[in-house]
């Protein structure tokens, strides 16, 4: 086994053999690196550094200055950090003159003059750094906050090929805004829901789009279907995916699902009743105000009845395709009233008559 020598045991052995070393021959520096090697356990290329050369082996102890910057430097340079609402080290080095003279001239600070003369000749980046670890304290351990699930995150997806089955009181809504050519401020929105089983379509006026009143609508909707509304399926508005619906739809047990963003097929119903119903009897000029509201819901109270009890429609039976060709079959038309009281079950609503 091999034993270790001191270090001071190397040293002595470092001296004796240079001399030795540096006089000899190509072939007997190697004889020489070997047995040296043996004997110190040092690198062969560190060896060769150490037998080379006087200087690198040679360790030269630095002798320790006086600290420039002491305690009392930066204690004052800590009572102008706070004093500056804790700033980083190049803003408080270029306000520095100014907060020294104005605290000691008003009594907050009385700097000795040679800690007064440090503090204004230390760099930003000295600065920064005796102030490392009082910034550190200062910040303190970060509570881990659990952030509020997003109401689009608690909101589940309905697409279009989930709607081959819909019950009776399954509802698409959806807003129509009466802006004219221009968005800028405050218009009537109404807000149109539609049965995808029957195509039953109630429409409310807003007077603007806002959350709590459309739960209001939506309210005033419910009271209006013949049949129980089991839920809603909305778009990606902001009006209808956040925390007051969310927690309407929760309190009230009511399915609340949306659709995909930028995906119009996936509410069809409505916007087809969008359409064929709301732009068809209103069209497409701005409407605004308490009196254009008003003049809103008597419209629609007539024509949910007109829409509802007179305007039959088709609803597809299937659809198949043989190469390029598509073959639809349609059922008999049939009023959205008709096709609700087809359904409509003993606990359920009875369908109104106009």
């Amino acid at each position: 086994m091999k034993k270790e020598i001191s270090k001071e045991s190397r040293q002595e052995l470092t001296a004796a053999i240079r001399q030795r070393y540096e006089r000899a021959s190509k072939q007997d520096k190697s004889r020489i690196l070997d047995e040296f090697v043996s004997l110190t356990g040092y690198h062969r290329k560190h060896a060769i550094r150490v037998l080379s050369s006087n200087d690198r082996c040679t360790s030269v102890q630095r002798p320790i200055g006086k600290r420039i910057y002491d305690e009392a430097v930066k204690e004052a340079l800590i009572v102008l950090w706070e004093a500056a609402d804790r700033i980083c080290g190049k803003r408080l080095k270029a306000v520095l003159p100014v907060f020294i003279n104005t605290m000691e001239r008003n009594g907050h600070l009385d700097l000795d003059p040679e800690v007064r003369i440090r503090l204004l000749q230390m760099s930003a980046s000295t600065i920064d750094r005796l102030l490392a670890q009082v910034r550190q304290q200062a910040k303190g351990k970060r509570r881990k906050r659990n952030a509020p699930k997003k109401a689009s995150k608690q909101i589940p997806v309905r697409t279009f090929s989930e709607w081959d089955e819909p019950v009776p009181g399954e509802l698409e809504i959806d807003f129509v805004v009466h802006c004219g050519d221009s968005t800028a401020g405050v218009c009537i929105h109404s807000l149109v829901a539609t049965d995808v089983y029957s195509g039953w379509t109630e429409a409310v006026p807003l007077i603007a789009r806002e959350q709590s009143l459309t739960a209001e609508a939506l309210d005033v909707i419910c009271d209006r279907f013949p049949v129980p509304v089991i839920g809603f399926n909305s778009d990606n508005d902001s009006a209808f995916i956040n925390d007051t619906l969310l927690e309407y739809c929760q309190t009230k047990s009511l399915k609340f699902t949306r659709s995909r963003p930028y995906q119009k097929n996936d509410q069809a119903w409505v916007e087809q009743k969008n359409g064929a119903v709301i732009r068809r009897f209103v069209g497409y000029d701005r409407f605004s105000g308490i009196v254009a509201g008003k003049l809103f819901g008597k419209l629609y109270q007539a024509l949910r009845l007109y829409v509802n009890y007179f305007q039959p429609s088709f609803k597809l039976l299937e659809k198949t395709r043989d190469g390029a060709k598509v073959t639809r079959k349609y059922s008999k038309p049939m009023t959205p009233a008709g096709t609700a009281s087809r359904s409509t079950l003993p606990s359920q609503k009875k369908t109104e008559r106009p």
